[in-house]
């Protein structure tokens, strides 16, 4: 989180107020502080624990004031796909397209009595603690919640978040896959839930636990070397 003078004074608590609590920017600030960006580089992909997450939104654009609808995310840990998942629906006080209904089987009513963003970010943090995060396509995500830090606690977004396509290229550079379910079917994975977060994430998980056996095989040991041969 951006400090002034080491510390936030009273000025940046006031603009926070109806957006989030000083307990959620202290929350956060802590968490910063344990984030092992540069560590998670060298683990063993065999060992590495990851978060892979899904955003439903109502557009693409948070600075145009679209917003975001839920959240789901679940935990993998080498190749494994794990039980340990999070989602939530976001408070929203817009009216839903009925595009984006349609989409996401998401209504109005569901959300009137759904948490605020700020609560939902930080169950979502404190869910991921220090772990990678992983989503497919992460641009839409990872613009989200860099809008959204801001926006609410004055936080820069810090996690490191990684890109399922970029193992797909190292694993099959000639497969030119974008959808989602597009590489679920090329990989044999049900195409379930689609345009759920968690139903995302999970078939998600699933594509990164093949895709990290799969580059491992091709004797990449850890996310450095993912980085170093994608910039070949």
């Amino acid at each position: 989180m951006k400090q002034v003078q080491g510390k936030i004074n009273s000025s940046v608590y006031a603009s926070l107020q109806g957006q989030s609590s000083p307990q959620h920017v202290a929350f956060l600030r802590q968490l910063e502080k344990e984030l092992k960006v540069e560590e998670s580089l060298v683990v063993p992909l065999s060992e590495l624990t990851v978060v892979v997450f899904d955003l439903e939104t109502t557009g693409f654009f948070p600075e145009q004031g679209d917003e975001i609808l839920s959240i789901g995310a679940v935990k993998v840990k080498g190749g494994e796909v794990l039980e340990d998942t999070f989602y939530s629906l976001v408070h929203c006080s817009r009216e839903l397209t009925p595009e984006i209904k349609e989409l996401t089987r998401i209504e109005e009513s569901d959300l009137a009595e759904a948490p605020e963003l700020s609560k939902v970010l930080v169950d979502f943090y404190d869910f991921v603690k220090g772990e990678v995060l992983v989503a497919h396509h992460a641009s839409h995500e990872k613009k989200f919640l860099q809008h959204f830090n801001w926006k609410l606690f004055r936080s820069q977004f810090k996690h490191r978040i990684v890109d399922t396509s970029f193992l797909l290229k190292l694993a099959e550079p000639n497969v030119n896959l974008v959808r989602l379910e597009d590489c679920c079917e090329h990989c044999s994975i049900p195409v379930v839930d689609r345009h759920h977060a968690l139903g995302d994430a999970k078939m998600t998980a699933q594509l990164w636990s093949i895709y990290v056996e799969r580059i491992q095989a091709l004797g990449i040991k850890n996310l450095r070397e993912v980085y170093e041969r994608l910039s070949r």
